[in-house]
């Protein structure tokens, strides 16, 4: 079991890679991660959704994604508290305090997952969540030591030294854990190294010496990383420097933004500037402006009009630019949205922008499924997946953006052809479809095979780790 120190000290990417590299000693490797909190979550062959941290890492492993491999997934929604999936399906809300009286019945489900992997694989790579150095949450814990002392699983800590203080994260872990949890620490990792590595060869045995723990390598930083989706929101507050070139295509980060690995392929086309706008900077000048998913469609809504988005979006509008909702970005664009059930909040209606002439109510239903097809302006292919709550109609969707291979259209498009929207999420990792997307907005296009590169990234980033951490010692450890 891999724990961090911390949230972001890159967890998810060096499982992922480990999947990798240990498939190709011919083991049969499978992830798991019991607690997950994300909104950027992946749908399963079964019509399940998980973590998209575990997808990849599934990926890596060469195998399907499963409902098992992330068996409780948190989606934070607005003042309800969190979304709860459980097995693939949702299980209810709650808010945080009430979470907590949840976790013992929760516990058997992330058992009954883990021995199901466990089954029916060599090797079975579980990824922490958070930190287990807070302690406060130690009681009733099914994501950290609670999951690794129930199971008897050894753990591996992983440290960040990137963020600095990477000798105080890791002592410190062990000076505040409970001397039974600190005991199933068998060894500790240093990411994201830059520079000489020979400098820091005093602060391994330093930490080495004062924890008892086995040094199993110092990872150096490794920029391809970045190619590959990152899970944690906390990514996108790091942002890339503007190219100067290309189309510029603008994201407002709504708070509850979900499934922002959507616009992943985008970045790395050198025809596009991609800028993800925080909140409290106004929507600049550009030629597309992206509308992303949400986990809380009235609640983002509220929160982008506050940020006098809605003003800069319209005025866009006006200039003739173009605009793309994507699932809950689509919700937005109508006129109106509709929640009598009370699913993110009170019951009722709000105004939408008013760009669309459609309208949305939200429903108990959700919508799980893989999807392909064709844009209907160009008769593009893509692939995609539907994640989300609520039904769209309106004139305007009687000139869907897209027709399922079944048939069934989705989306719509104005009058005047300038906005765009869907349900599908992933559609630019599609050659095609991100081709045509790029044909609208009158970007370049270019070669990038945005699937072959993150296989050949995940390749790069395990042969990285085989040079670098001591494989046949994890393996040693492995029960």
């Amino acid at each position: 079991m891999f724990q961090g120190t911390g949230s972001d000290v890159g967890k998810s990417l060096l499982v992922a890679s480990l999947c990798r590299a240990f498939i190709r000693r011919g083991l049969k490797v499978l992830p798991f991660k019991p607690q997950n909190m994300s909104n950027n979550a992946a749908v399963t062959a079964d019509g399940g959704e998980i973590g998209r941290a575990q997808a990849l890492q599934a990926r890596a492993c060469g195998v399907a994604p499963s409902v098992h491999m992330n068996p409780v997934l948190l989606k934070p929604q607005s003042e309800i508290g969190s979304q709860i999936v459980v097995q693939g399906r949702i299980f209810g809300t709650a808010k945080a305090r009430d979470y907590q009286a949840l976790k013992p019945q929760l516990a058997g489900f992330v058992s009954d997952s883990f021995a199901r992997l466990r089954g029916s694989a060599d090797l079975v790579l579980v990824e922490g969540a958070g930190s287990p150095a807070e302690v406060n949450l130690r009681k009733g814990d099914i994501a950290n030591m609670g999951f690794a002392r129930a199971h008897d699983v050894p753990v591996v800590l992983i440290g960040d030294i990137d963020r600095g203080g990477v000798i105080a994260q890791i002592v410190g872990t062990k000076a505040v854990l409970d001397p039974a949890d600190a005991a199933l620490v068998r060894g500790f990792v240093i990411n994201k190294f830059r520079g000489d590595a020979s400098l820091f060869s005093e602060g391994m045995t330093l930490i080495t010496d004062t924890t008892g723990w086995t040094a199993l390598g110092l990872v150096p930083f490794f920029a391809e990383a970045a190619r590959l989706p990152a899970e944690d929101a906390v990514a996108l507050s790091r942002r890339a420097a503007s190219k100067d070139a290309g189309r510029i295509v603008v994201v407002p980060l709504i708070p509850r933004i979900s499934n922002f690995d959507d616009f992943d392929p985008l970045k790395l086309e050198p025809g596009v500037d991609l800028r993800l706008i925080p909140p409290g900077e106004p929507l600049p000048l550009c030629d597309l402006i992206i509308l992303p998913g949400t986990k809380a469609t009235i609640a983002d809504l509220a929160f982008f009009r506050a940020q006098g988005w809605d003003v800069d979006l319209l005025a866009h509008a006006r200039r003739g630019g173009k605009i793309l909702g994507v699932c809950g970005g689509y919700q937005m664009l109508g006129k109106t949205v509709a929640d009598p059930l009370g699913m993110e909040g009170p019951p009722g209606e709000v105004a939408g922008l008013g760009l669309l002439d459609v309208a949305t109510e939200l429903t108990g239903e959700k919508t799980l499924r893989a999807c392909a097809g064709v844009s209907t302006p160009e008769g593009a292919a893509f692939t995609g997946y539907e994640m989300h709550v609520g039904v769209t109609d309106g004139p305007d969707a009687a000139r869907p953006l897209l027709r399922f291979d079944d048939g069934r259209p989705d989306g719509a498009i104005s009058a005047d052809g300038a906005i765009r929207a869907c349900y599908v999420h992933g559609l630019f990792s599609h050659e095609t479809q991100r081709a045509a997307l790029l044909r609208w907005i009158g970007a370049e296009t270019s070669d990038l095979a945005y699937e072959a590169e993150v296989e050949r990234v995940l390749d790069a980033l395990a042969a990285h780790l085989e040079k670098h951490l001591d494989l046949d010692a994890l393996l040693a450890l492995a029960r």
